[in-house]
């Protein structure tokens, strides 16, 4: 047998804590736009169904029960828990909140997104967003698991993996680091000229060197002095800025030590080094309207990130 209260429809409670917070049946009616009759019937059929009187007079102020203020109490948070699922309903379905999880290759999470996503998050405060570094393998297969919404990545394999969606917004320029008084390299190199020099690079059979060892092959160039290896670019960096060699590092990262001075270009006339930057996702995803907005914001915003560079 079904609840008399799981009966009470959520207006009924809303005229009566009305009654309860003016006192009166006539004001309530004026708050509530509606006739003083239907005020009484609405608290009468509130007060029959739960079985227990909810006002009383007290001269021309009504005033509530015991019963009436446990009743009250119970609506007000019935009525409060409503509006609020009501207003993260709409604010979902208009993408100005909900959560995303970011799978992104060391020097985009570490170095782009950062500010991106913290401007993002500046609008929209009571959203929840994560950001997953990993390696560019990795973090396509945190998209392909569903571990993520989306990511993005360096990695140019994920080409091959068909469950993935995947979309190219760029190519991250690699440019030759070296330490500001080093004197392992002048002002400018050929490519000839390098194959000797004391390297600083990623980790041997990780997607990051295979892809660099790549890119300077097409050039002809076999690196025959890798003087450390390292598992993250920000150890590269470091590394080079102590003197202890010089490495291909993405632009993006090192652009702050550019223009302090710690680091300098090597330039490297008729080579040009770029690693593609995918935006990807599962092609069987169904991403919210706020990972949707979120995702739009990142990729505008890189894009505007590459025209400046």
């Amino acid at each position: 047998m079904r609840s008399l209260i799981s009966q009470i429809t959520l207006h009924k409670l809303e005229v009566f804590c009305h009654v309860a917070e003016l006192g009166s049946v006539s004001r309530a009616a004026e708050k509530c736009s509606i006739a003083q009759p239907v005020v009484t019937t609405h608290v009468k059929s509130l007060a029959q169904k739960i079985g227990v009187p909810l006002t009383k007079k007290n001269g021309r102020q009504i005033t509530l029960t015991e019963d009436g203020e446990r009743i009250y109490a119970w609506a007000k948070e019935i009525i409060s828990q409503t509006r609020e699922l009501e207003d993260e309903l709409r604010d979902r379905k208009a993408g100005t909140t909900g959560s995303a999880s970011i799978a992104a290759s060391m020097t985009l999470g570490s170095y782009i997104l950062p500010s991106i996503v913290s401007r993002f998050k500046d609008g929209h405060v009571h959203s929840d967003i994560s950001v997953q570094i990993a390696n560019p393998k990795m973090a396509s297969e945190l998209v392909q698991r569903g571990e993520c919404d989306f990511g993005f990545t360096i990695f140019d394999r994920v080409r091959g993996i068909s469950s993935l969606e995947v979309i190219p917004l760029y190519s991250e320029k690699l440019i030759l680091a070296a330490a500001r008084d080093s004197a392992i390299v002048g002002s400018e190199i050929t490519p000839e000229s390098l194959s000797d020099l004391p390297f600083i690079t990623a980790r041997a059979n990780t997607a990051r060197r295979d892809l660099e060892d790549y890119a300077l092959m097409t050039h002809g160039i076999v690196r025959s002095n890798i003087v450390l290896e390292f598992g993250h670019g920000e150890a590269i960096k470091q590394s080079v800025r102590a003197g202890s060699g010089i490495a291909f590092l993405f632009e993006s990262s090192v652009k702050d030590e550019l223009l302090s001075g710690v680091l300098r270009e090597v330039r490297t006339p008729g080579m040009a080094l770029a690693f593609p930057i995918y935006f990807v996702r599962r092609k069987d995803k169904k991403m919210t309207a706020f990972q949707h907005k979120l995702a739009n914001f990142i990729c505008a915003e890189i894009g505007s990130l590459n025209q400046l560079s």
